[in-house]
């Protein structure tokens, strides 16, 4: 069964609780842009999400340079963003602000 798309409320709503994430030009996708102070922690961090977003069998497009993460969240079979965007966007906020 597919996730439900957002309505515009919801998303609205939903990207006033996620410090620092976009939404996408198109409408279709949420963003965000991680920083850290090394490679090893860039890493870390996609290492913990990678493991959240197996469990929520749900899975970023994203891309690293040394210590940047950019990541981009949307559900392809549903055409747009759906709760479980929601979700890993904020577990990877989580993920981002623990202590090294």
């Amino acid at each position: 069964m597919r996730d439900a798309k957002l309505s515009t409320e919801e998303l609205t709503q939903a990207l006033a609780k996620l410090p620092d994430w976009a939404l996408r030009e198109d409408e279709a996708a949420i963003t965000r842009s991680f920083r850290f102070a090394n490679f090893r922690q860039a890493f870390a961090f996609m290492t913990e999400c990678a493991l959240m977003a197996e469990k929520l069998d749900h899975h970023p497009e994203w891309f690293n340079v040394y210590s940047r993460v950019d990541v981009t969240l949307t559900t392809h079979d549903s055409g747009g963003i759906t709760r479980r965007d929601i979700e890993l966007a904020t577990a990877m906020n989580r993920a981002s602000s623990r202590p090294d």
